[in-house]
């Protein structure tokens, strides 16, 4: 599978080259948010209003820092990713309305963000869970914070980052969904191995 290391904002051609199993590195800036972010940004996009940050051609990472105040700016201590079907219900209509073009959490998400990422040449990937150090640590430094009334956690993080990764591409701009396809093969494992049991009585 391959390899690659792209930098932000991504472009067309960036993001259309990429398969499930392809593993990225990213450069530049990256954006965190979870469901209150999420929510808040399609409220604003119902109002009219510009959101802090333009989100086109960029990455959305489903994650909340453990940061603390230094030299009059943040420090990232751990930024591990959230479980991303929390986002299932905003994604899709956050990857049309506002540009996104890579979502990155864990756990994989649903039919309905898959259909979307198809429409609009989108992908989503998965960071290592459990790993919140070694996001940090490609974590250069906080451009800014917004919408901390909501919260340290869903707080809306700009990062900017080096090489952060290994992430690998789980839905990819064909629609293809590998957490789909390995649902569905064990459910034919289980139909295989009832029609066994049965035949066998």
């Amino acid at each position: 599978m391959p390899t690659y290391k792209l930098r932000t904002p991504l472009s067309e051609e960036d993001v259309a080259k990429l398969r499930v199993g392809d593993t990225l590195y990213i450069s530049g800036i990256i954006v965190s948010a979870r469901d209150s972010a999420h929510k808040r940004m399609l409220e604003y996009v119902e109002r009219g209003e510009r959101l802090p940050v333009d989100l086109r051609g960029g990455i959305i990472y489903h994650a909340g820092p453990v940061a603390r105040r230094k030299d009059g700016g943040w420090e990232i201590l751990s930024m591990g990713p959230t479980t991303s079907a929390r986002m299932e219900a905003f994604q899709a209509e956050v990857i049309e309305k506002l540009g996104v073009k890579l979502v990155v959490g864990k756990g994989g998400m649903g039919k309905r963000t898959a259909e979307a990422m198809k429409r609009h040449n989108a992908a989503y990937a998965i960071f290592t869970g459990g790993a919140g150090v070694l996001a940090a640590k490609a974590i250069k430094r906080v451009v800014e914070v917004h919408w901390l009334d909501l919260g340290m956690a869903e707080a809306m993080w700009v990062l900017e980052v080096e090489d952060f990764g290994p992430l690998t591409v789980m839905i990819d701009p064909t629609g293809r969904n590998f957490y789909d396809e390995q649902k569905e093969e064990a459910r034919k494992k289980i139909r295989d191995i009832l029609a066994e049991i049965q035949w066998q009585h």
